[in-house]
């Protein structure tokens, strides 16, 4: 793609090939009036086994490939700990690293969202665009799910882990009600997990979306190139200028761009062009070309702690640390979609009510190993866990703290200034002493009694409130769902409007998990993925 005085032209730019971004481009082009252009600053992903085995994930958020190494600044309420912040870099974006947990958000979340002034967003409007993108396979009623959706659903009929049937046999014995589907109208208590996997391997917006898509005549896909600022004319977007090295190139768009990079890399983009407070752009040598205050604030994500406890080798991921084990499991998993690494093993979890709370205020996931460096594949590393256990984390699922995102200069490559104030509301500690309390009772629970070992964390000897808070300052950390940093609002202040449009210009739209006013209370894949879908309605539905 060569830069030259007169550029390639599209009637519709989308900035970003993750879990919106796919969808919306896929959508878009569907219309063959409509000439479509998806970036991606990552490769396609082609032929690589490890975005195809489910269990992969946290090498994948550990490693280099394919992944935005992002990071935060040192944050007060973690007592001065920095936290990792990876993002996909391919094809799927951050659907191609993720955890693959399938999960809507409670009602509620979408409820107030209207109620606040954003017409169109309430449960009932947002519903259907959840069933529009799923292709649900069970087990279990479809009732409530879509079934005519490219984007795979499913859950394994037997968990991979034994461990899994006493959580939840755990969580009822504590007097928790059982949550038959958490994606169903009445998600409270015990249960299991639905996944994005097809057939043992991992479903990604590009496999799904852009599997037929892309040959499409009219839709694009340019991957290596990154997004470095919008190009503006006045009051409305006119082009887009793409680095890939020391390469320089421009694109046309005479309808309408759609940014779908994510709660940091949609800000920082909008930033880099000038569109921000402006006092502070000034302060970097940007020209301002928008004042727009919020852009890169009202930055959330869900917190979490880790309960944890040894038990034998026998019913543990631990096994698969022995690296003959390792390569023989993750051989079958690529090649035959079987066998305990074709599924992402946090299989059972809980939605949790917390003391006086009329609603759940804490998501648990359970993982049959000690932590996600149970896999590796080098024999000669040492094991990056404590020995054959099991865990539950547990997460805040509204949070109080709110953090922001800056530049910390014009350069692309200019690092970030990433605070996501993590604890800085005391209401958050709280939650998470209560949530530890509440799994150290689950695991008390008869059904764990053949598997309880000794309790690694947060150890037997942290029994006081106090002692629990500050424990959760030391180890507390991320469950990466970045959100918030373009919200949208009916106020003049929001960045963008309940149309998705960007406030004070043309022809330019937000799209994915920054637009969010609030989390959703629950992992944050499937909503920014109704957030495609309904961004490409919106689109469509203006004429555009």
């Amino acid at each position: 793609m060569a830069a030259s005085a007169r550029a390639e032209t599209f009637t519709h730019i989308v900035v970003g090939a993750g879990s919106a971004g796919c969808i919306i481009a896929a959508r878009l082009s569907e219309d063959p009036h409509r000439r479509v252009l998806l970036i991606e600053a990552g490769g396609r992903g082609r032929g690589d086994p490890m975005l195809q085995v489910p269990i992969m994930t946290g090498m994948l958020l550990r490693g280099n490939r394919h992944v935005w190494r992002f990071k935060t600044g040192a944050e007060p309420g973690l007592k001065g700990r920095s936290v990792d912040l990876p993002r996909g870099k391919v094809l799927g974006g951050s659907s191609a690293i993720n955890g693959m947990v399938y999960v809507r958000g409670l009602p509620l979340d979408y409820d107030l969202w209207a109620q606040q002034g954003m017409a169109g967003w309430g449960w009932e409007e947002v519903a259907p665009f959840f069933r529009k993108s799923e292709d649900f396979n069970g087990p279990g009623p479809a009732e409530g799910h879509g079934t005519e959706g490219p984007f795979s659903v499913s859950r394994r009929v037997r968990p991979v882990s034994p461990l899994a049937d006493c959580f939840v046999a755990a969580g009822l014995a504590a007097g928790h009600p059982r949550a038959e589907d958490f994606n169903g109208p009445e998600p409270e208590g015990f249960g299991y997990y639905h996944f994005s996997i097809r057939n043992g391997r991992r479903e990604t917006t590009a496999t799904a979306f852009l599997k037929e898509a892309q040959a499409r005549p009219n839709l694009v896909i340019r991957t290596g190139w990154e997004a470095a600022r919008l190009v503006l004319a006045k009051d409305r977007v006119t082009g887009l200028e793409l680095h890939r090295g020391s390469r320089r190139a421009t694109v046309a768009c005479d309808g309408e761009m759609i940014l779908a990079c994510g709660a940091i890399g949609s800000p920082a983009l909008l930033l880099r062009s000038g569109i921000g407070p402006a006092d502070e752009l000034r302060g970097l040598g940007i020209a301002p070309a928008l004042d727009s205050p919020e852009v890169g604030r009202n930055l959330q994500d869900h917190v979490l702690i880790r309960v944890s406890h040894h038990t034998s080798d026998a019913v543990s991921l631990h096994r698969l640390t022995r690296v003959d084990r390792a390569a023989l499991g993750f051989l079958r998993a690529w090649l035959t979609g079987s066998g305990p690494m074709s599924v992402f093993p946090l299989e059972a979890g809980a939605y949790l009510r917390t003391p006086g709370a009329d609603l759940p205020t804490i998501q648990s996931h359970f993982l049959p190993a000690v932590g996600s460096g149970t896999v590796r594949f080098n024999p000669f590393a040492p094991p990056q866990n404590e020995g054959p256990g099991f865990m539950a984390n547990a997460s805040v699922m509204r949070p109080y703290s709110r953090g922001r995102l800056a530049l910390t200069g014009a350069a692309l490559d200019a690092p970030l200034d990433i605070r996501v104030n993590y604890l800085s509301d005391e209401r958050d500690v709280t939650l998470l002493v209560d949530a530890v309390e509440m799994l150290r009772e689950v695991f008390a629970q008869a059904p764990f009694d053949p598997y309880r070992g000794a309790e690694i964390m947060p150890g037997a000897k942290l029994r006081s409130r106090t002692e629990l808070a500050d424990w959760v300052r030391e180890t507390a950390s991320t469950v990466h769902h970045l959100c918030g940093t373009c919200r949208m609002g009916a106020d003049d202040k929001s960045v963008v409007d309940s149309e998705l449009r960007v406030r004070g210009l043309e022809g330019l739209r937000v799209a994915d998990a920054s637009i969010f006013p609030a989390i959703p209370s629950t992992n944050t894949a499937a909503p920014s993925m109704m957030v495609g879908e309904k961004a490409a309605a919106l689109i469509a539905g203006s004429g555009c």
